[in-house]
């Protein structure tokens, strides 16, 4: 007996994937961006709250180990990983400081600040965005439908086609596997 749910869930998610496509361009650009920055000595900083906190760990620690293949390791931190620092800045200047206290600290111009939100509105996520473009940083918004607030914070926006959380968190480690495929092989020298 097959299960409607089931058939539901795996047509939304093949729907949201192949309106992915769309986004190939600006995937394209964002790896670009990545590569660029790494080439010069920067570094790729991270961050999202709650799925994407999860997301931005597991990009991160596919450029600092590997992707698919054997390569130097590559700069990227996760600002959501070291619980003293989230702990320290949400107490003594408020939650909306997490992410934007260690982009003051780390951010350098040149380098690349990925926030990920699938409703591009988490304050936290925008501020630290807004902060890292003005430090000089490339901003990159990964979220969902039409971008939300976020839009105004970044310099490349991949807006997930969808509106129901699990779609746009599935398309976004895909579209992160691709942005990390990519940057793989110029540093593998398979480009």
């Amino acid at each position: 007996m097959t299960n409607k749910r089931i058939q539901v869930q795996i047509q939304e998610h093949l729907e949201v994937v192949a309106e992915v496509r769309s986004l190939e361009d600006r995937i394209d650009g964002v790896a670009g961006a990545v590569i660029d920055c790494l080439h010069s000595g920067g570094k790729v900083l991270w961050m999202g709250n709650g799925g994407s906190a999860a997301d931005s760990q597991h990009l991160a620690a596919e450029m600092v180990g590997r992707y698919l293949r054997n390569r130097t390791g590559l700069a990227a931190i996760a600002l959501t990983t070291d619980t003293s620092t989230l702990t320290a800045v949400a107490n003594d200047f408020g939650y909306e400081s997490i992410f934007a206290r260690q982009i003051e600290a780390l951010c350098q111009p040149g380098d690349v600040a990925i926030g990920i939100s699938t409703s591009g509105n988490s304050f936290n996520v925008n501020k630290a965005l807004e902060l890292a473009g003005r430090l000089g940083a490339v901003t990159v918004g990964f979220s969902g439908k039409n971008g939300g607030e976020m839009s105004q914070y970044v310099d490349h926006l991949l807006a997930v086609p969808s509106t129901v959380t699990a779609r746009i968190q599935e398309a976004h480690i895909l579209i992160g596997h691709i942005v990390c495929d990519l940057v793989d092989a110029r540093f593998a020298g398979d480009d």
